[in-house]
């Protein structure tokens, strides 16, 4: 959690803090600092801590300082004050970055002091409006979000792959900036640590992409959603499979440290929905339901209303073509559970294919790995074309090096999947694709791996999406 520390008084400053109250973020806590205590509507206390004293006492904002905070952002009406409470931060802290409002042109040669000019902010927006004048990027379009730039950082699930990788559906990467240049965004392009992009898309879109571009590996379910829904239709899974379900998907949720949601439909066994609401508990929640309308719909709606970021199911439930098409449509993540042990699963296995699918949910295989604690295994079929997969596999190399993950790649002659069928154990892990979502009698002559997914039925299995 990056703690920063916000120094404000007057209505400029109180005008910021309702703004960053609105600007929705799990990742920040907020200390605020006020001469006059105000009150806040909406306002998450678990994300927010307010003092009311006078940041000029080097006293008591030295208490403050004891902790460590990213950045410092002063919003104050009063020059004295200002230049007061920046002396008494850098007497404590020496480098750490302070955001100040400038309204009486104060000048520091502190280069980790960034003083924002108001006047100069308010007469750039007076000239958006002069005639045949240029429009500076930050304020091109409706103002709303739908251009934005956002710095990759070190560990984001963007590090290293390549521009013609990532599902860019309605949103673009135009323009790259490394080392104060600009770079024109290639197919083959390769996305650095510290690169500046520049995106286009629909607003709402684009706050979904800043999220997977500064998300790092540790977090999944994220950028997905927040917790686990494990859906249980009693008209379609054996019953006598059921508990050992629960126990698995309860195990999963003890390694990811999310909420768990345990969904019954069609309920039609007493002493099982009993088994189930005795598992109740702070971080499980049961919901039967047994009003018979409209099923797709209602699971759409609880993946929205529980922040579903990871599907459970059992394999008689994934190789119904109706719940298959409903999941896909989810666009979450779906762990298929097949009759085996899943706590002792040392390996997660990938096929390699003809595509770069693999490229495109190579943060998520990684980030699953690092927290069930998988090997990660490639298996690559030679006598089919390589370029694009000698790519992929120069990916997962790179991100091996950068998570401390070390990854096998196989070279096989013979058919993968084949291959697979005598492990013992292991989670086959591949993209969530609409061609999956096919009938099975169709993929029945296809060599393509990921339409054969079904062949390893017996085996956990992970379908990622393919969208950001």
């Amino acid at each position: 959690m990056k703690k920063i520390l916000i120094i404000s008084n007057g209505s400029v400053g109180e005008h910021f803090i309702k703004r960053v109250i609105d600007t929705y973020t799990s990742e920040n806590i907020y200390y605020i600092v006020q001469l006059k205590a105000k009150k806040y509507a909406d306002v998450n206390p678990a994300r927010f801590k307010f003092y009311e004293f006078d940041p000029t006492s080097l006293y008591k904002l030295a208490n403050l300082l004891k902790m460590e905070f990213i950045q410092v952002f002063i919003v104050m009406d009063n020059q004295v004050d200002v230049e007061n409470s920046i002396k008494n931060i850098r007497s404590i802290k020496k480098q750490i970055r302070i955001i100040v409002l400038n309204q009486w042109n104060i000048e520091n040669e502190d280069a980790n002091v960034v003083l924002i000019n108001s006047k100069e902010i308010v007469s750039s927006r007076f000239l958006d409006y002069m005639p045949n004048v240029p429009v500076i990027a930050q304020n091109v379009g409706l103002g709303e979000g739908e251009i934005m730039e956002v710095l990759v950082p070190f560990g984001s699930s963007f590090v290293y792959r390549h521009i013609g990788a990532i599902e860019q559906k309605n949103w673009r990467i135009v323009a790259v900036y490394r080392n104060r240049k600009l770079i024109m965004p290639s197919r083959r392009r390769m996305i650095q640590p510290n690169d500046l992009l520049v995106l286009i898309g629909e607003a709402a879109v684009l706050k979904s992409v800043y999220k997977s571009i500064k998300r790092e590996i540790g977090q999944f379910p994220e950028p997905f959603g927040t917790n686990l829904l494990l859906y249980i239709d009693m008209n379609i899974v054996k019953h006598s499979s059921i508990k050992e379900l629960v126990r698995r998907s309860i195990y999963a949720h003890k390694q990811f440290n999310h909420d768990l949601v345990i969904k019954v439909t069609n309920p039609s066994c007493l002493e099982l929905l009993q088994y189930i609401k005795e598992q109740r508990s702070v971080n499980i929640i049961v919901k039967i339901e047994y009003d018979y309308g409209d099923l797709k719909n209602k699971f759409h709606n609880d993946i929205k209303y529980y922040h579903v970021g990871l599907v459970i199911v059992s394999c008689e439930m994934f190789s119904d073509y109706y719940v298959r098409k409903a999941l896909y449509e989810a666009h979450v993540p779906v762990m298929k559970l097949a009759n085996r042990r899943f706590s002792t699963i040392k390996d997660a296995s990938l096929i390699l294919s003809g595509n770069k699918d693999l490229e495109k949910v190579s943060a998520t295989v990684f980030d699953i790995s690092a927290q069930m604690n998988f090997n990660i295994e490639l298996y690559n079929y030679m006598h089919e074309f390589q370029d694009d997969k000698e790519q992929v596999i120069e990916h997962y190399y790179t991100l091996s090096t950068i998570f401390s993950k070390t990854i096998k790649v196989h070279k096989e002659n013979e058919n993968p999947l084949r291959i697979l069928k005598e492990k013992e154990n292991f989670v086959h892990i591949l993209p969530f694709t609409k061609k999956l979502t096919g009938r099975k009698i169709y993929s029945f002559f296809s060599t393509d791996s990921e339409r054969l997914y079904y062949k390893l039925d017996d085996y956990h299995q992970i379908f990622i999406p393919v969208q950001v």
